[in-house]
């Protein structure tokens, strides 16, 4: 339910961004997201600036827009700037008049890639959710961050803004589960025609008998020097062998490997076995060839046994929503069953210290708990 207090909100980014009159503002992200939306649209009311939409994200048009609208701020959801660095390098990549990127879900890689090759632009991270009551911004520029704390929001690992999964405080640069307080200053609208989903996302005698908290649904962390990171959502991080696993961390570790274009990272069900084991769907790049060993060698460097992708599905296209999110659910139902999927398959066959062929024998031998996971 979005409100009129809530638009205020939200137009509020624009404001401490420093955007004015004389900014020019490239949306190419839907109207039905509330980044465009709100963020966007408002903001640029707001700011008597001007809006510059297009109807679909194009990268090989983006710069090309950029230049030939003036543009000074640009929107983005994460995956947005990264199919930017993917694009062919152009000797124009720098000559721009953009000073500002404001958006959400920035991997660091993608953000130090992104000011390397096109310039040394203010990018504006933030963490917010439509229907929340607790947003960040990092206004001071920390690659990776989305925020950090301070006295005007009182959020700390002992506070009430914050609830670890360890008891109810996690020591620093622990994950937790990001939940705010309910108030008049901190309201939760709910979902329009929907009792029973808003009554899910509050949380009652967190701290003591009788208060009332929103469940964010996300994992967040804090370092040392009080910075805030997103961790991952809770519906993507998934159990192994007593172990919670993140998906956007994986599949940050996979997306390193150079012939690796995309990634999606999911757990799938194993008869047998609790939790859900890792699975990653990789696009290619253009004119690379899958390398099992080198992959198998990356992953066991950088990533605990439990989190390595057990199985690997390589895909023409990986399926996004309109906001640019990776779609889990279909890959989830399919599983790695070799004789379904038609895609070809891979397994973490860790004797031969490589990524194999997924055959019919070894998911027979997976399935008769023949082969050990």
């Amino acid at each position: 339910m979005i409100n009129h207090q809530r638009l205020w909100y939200g137009t509020g980014f624009a404001y401490v961004s420093g955007i004015k009159e004389d900014d020019v503002i490239y949306t190419t992200l839907p109207l039905y997201h509330s980044a465009a939306l709100i963020v966007g649209l408002h903001g640029c009311i707001v700011a008597g600036a001007t809006l510059v939409l297009r109807d679909k994200f194009s990268a090989s048009q983006f710069w090309d827009d950029c230049r030939k609208y003036n543009i000074t701020v640009i929107q983005y959801i994460g995956e947005l700037l990264r199919y930017l660095c993917n694009s062919p390098q152009k000797p124009n990549d720098r000559v721009h008049k953009v000073r500002l990127a404001i958006g959400n879900g920035l991997r660091e890689d993608v953000w130090r890639e992104f000011i390397r090759r096109f310039g040394d632009i203010c990018i504006y991270e933030l963490y917010a959710a439509t229907e929340g009551n607790i947003a960040f911004l990092n206004y001071t520029r920390k690659i990776g961050a989305v925020g950090r704390i301070n006295y005007l929001q009182k959020v700390s690992p002992k506070d009430e803004a914050y609830v670890g999964h360890v008891g109810r405080c996690p020591f620093f640069s622990e994950v937790g589960l990001l939940v705010c307080k309910i108030t008049q200053l901190t309201p939760f609208s709910g979902y329009a025609g929907a009792a029973s989903q808003t009554e899910k996302k509050k949380l009652r005698d967190v701290f003591k008998k009788g208060d009332l908290y929103l469940n964010s649904g996300d994992l967040l962390k804090i370092d040392h020097e009080n910075f805030i990171y997103f961790h991952d959502r809770v519906g993507d991080t998934f159990r192994w062998k007593g172990e919670n696993v993140a998906t956007t961390e994986v599949a940050d570790i996979v997306g390193l490997v150079d012939f690796v274009q995309e990634v999606n990272v999911y757990g799938v069900s194993v008869p047998g076995h609790e939790g859900r084991i890792g699975m990653a769907s990789i696009k290619m790049k253009e004119n690379c060839e899958f390398d099992g060993k080198k992959l198998f060698h990356h992953v066991a460097d950088y990533l605990p046994t439990y989190a390595r992708p057990r199985f690997l599905r390589i895909q023409d296209t990986i399926a996004i929503t309109g906001t640019f999110k990776h779609r889990k659910v279909t890959l989830v139902e399919e599983g790695f069953n070799p004789a379904v999927i038609k895609d070809a398959l891979y397994f973490l066959d860790d004797k031969a210290e490589m990524y194999v062929p997924m055959t019919e024998d070894i998911y027979n031998a997976i399935n008769n708990k023949a082969l050990k996971l």
